[in-house]
């Protein structure tokens, strides 16, 4: 199944990350929207027409940490189930333990866009996505 309805949400302050995981995965077919800071997470969260179907979420944020976002999110029924895959390069193990007991997958930077496809389907259950076809007079 293709997931064209999916719509992830990446939170990372690196804009290197986000430059290279949007069109990766808008390849694969998913809608992507990016978070720089906790604030954009939230406002991008709260959209109504755009519901997120997933997070990739980094720890370390300017404006505060993405385990305090994770907990805010399990803390509310809205989201309690929301699939969340944490992105870092966090070796803390008492931060990596709650994020796991928060019920997110974790994904260690440096990561390969494969990998995180990978774990991206199947935290949705979706089989693993193949790349969409060009459109007419796309570069492929």
């Amino acid at each position: 199944m293709a997931p064209v309805s999916r719509h992830l949400l990446v939170v990372d302050d690196e804009p290197h990350i986000g430059l290279l995981l949007r069109p990766h995965l808008e390849h694969l077919g998913y809608r992507v929207s990016l978070a720089r800071t906790l604030g954009q997470a939230r406002a991008a969260l709260a959209q109504p027409r755009a519901p997120v179907d997933a997070l990739l979420l980094d720890l370390h944020l300017p404006d505060g940490s993405g385990l305090d976002l994770l907990r805010e999110l399990r803390g509310a029924a809205a989201t309690r189930a929301l699939p969340v895959i944490v992105l870092t390069a966090e070796g803390e193990e008492r931060v990596l333990d709650e994020a796991q007991e928060l019920g997110s997958a974790l994904l260690t930077k440096p990561f390969s866009p494969t990998k995180l496809t990978a774990r991206i389907a199947e935290m949705l259950g979706d089989s693993p996505p193949l790349p969409q076809a060009p459109e007419r007079g796309e570069a492929t």
